[in-house]
């Protein structure tokens, strides 16, 4: 049986250990439903002492197990701190070499935002790429300046190591780790219980893509901005190049060096989001989704939409409205 610790200190943002602690749990119960007892994980709740732990905003969880007590985890979750986390890691330097001696005996550790500082205290991310909560970009790389901070990225992955930069990317990053626990099968299930969309390749969402929208070209900036504005009707690259006074060669390349996609693939994932929201929010028909969203051609939309998604615009219609969090899986 696989194990996965998740660890907590005072003053851990409550999130960043329910989120992952609910994903897991729904995992389980998942695949307990499907008679799948050999996939079944042992789940704990651990830190330097056991009993009730106060996170923020007056949250408090027991926590089962001393850290001591654990001799080998195949996932430690990290959880991020609330305000600066110098101190919580000047507090629980026990957690930090424990840490670093999973980590030695083969753990994955995923550290959630400022969950960093800790991974970043034990040495394990010394010449690494990570990243961290913005507001605490400069002290990472101040207090730690071997790591190789990563400003643009919201999830990174390096030498076993998973660090997020949100705790919107928390759902995110545990879809991807649920697929390597379990599988694929039931990291969609999860999906469509927590979330609204279902994507089509975690790994290359999480571990390959930059954020699209955080990055310093200007230009290439207001290109988003315009596009955002005017998806919805037909838009030609080289038109996009006059306007903004560059040639259609140009602005690929500077396009794909500041966001690590294409104009039309942009374009393309702006009106796909939007046919979703329409899907989910109107009784507009298929047809009149995709005039909406800038698709004539309805067949090539659905042929699109399902090619992202892995359902028919239909089918994610019914998904998302008939979406409840279900308790009982027997």
């Amino acid at each position: 049986m696989k194990q996965v610790t998740i660890l907590v200190a005072p003053d851990a943002l409550g999130s960043t250990v329910t989120i992952p602690l609910e994903m897991l749990n729904a995992a389980n119960d998942i695949a307990r439903a499907r008679k799948r007892v050999d996939a079944l994980i042992g789940l704990v709740i651990a830190g330097e002492r056991t009993g009730p732990v106060s996170l923020s905003g007056g949250l408090i969880l027991h926590c089962d197990q001393c850290t001591d007590a654990i001799s080998h985890s195949d996932l430690v979750i990290v959880p991020g701190m609330w305000g600066n986390p110098r101190p919580a890691v000047a507090n629980n330097s026990k957690l930090i070499h424990w840490i670093a001696k999973q980590h030695k005996a083969g753990s994955l550790i995923c550290t959630i935002t400022t969950g960093a500082f800790f991974a970043a205290a034990s040495g394990l991310l010394d010449m690494q790429s990570a990243t961290t909560h913005w507001r605490f970009f400069d002290l990472l790389e101040k207090q730690y300046p071997l790591v190789k901070l990563q400003r643009r990225r919201f999830i990174t992955r390096a030498n076993r190591v998973y660090c997020t930069g949100s705790v919107n990317a928390v759902r995110d990053i545990m879809l991807h780790l649920i697929e390597q626990l379990w599988d694929q099968e039931i990291a969609k299930e999860v999906s469509r219980q927590f979330t609204h969309e279902l994507k089509r390749s975690y790994e290359s969402m999480l571990l390959d893509a930059d954020q699209q929208s955080t990055h310093h070209d200007e230009v290439i900036i207001k290109v988003q901005e315009w596009i955002q504005e005017n998806f919805a009707r037909p838009i030609q690259v080289s038109e996009i190049a006059v306007k903004f006074q560059l040639s259609a060669r140009s602005l690929n390349r500077r396009f794909k060096l500041a966001t690590n996609t294409t104009p039309v693939q942009y374009l393309q994932d702006i009106r796909i989001n939007h046919a979703r929201e329409l899907l989910k929010q109107s009784n507009l028909v298929v047809a009149e989704v995709a005039d909406a969203v800038g698709y004539q051609d309805t067949s090539y939309f659905s042929s699109l939409f399902k090619k992202l998604n892995d359902v028919t615009p239909n089918e994610y219609r019914r998904l998302v409205r008939n979406k409840l969090f279900i308790a009982d899986y027997r």
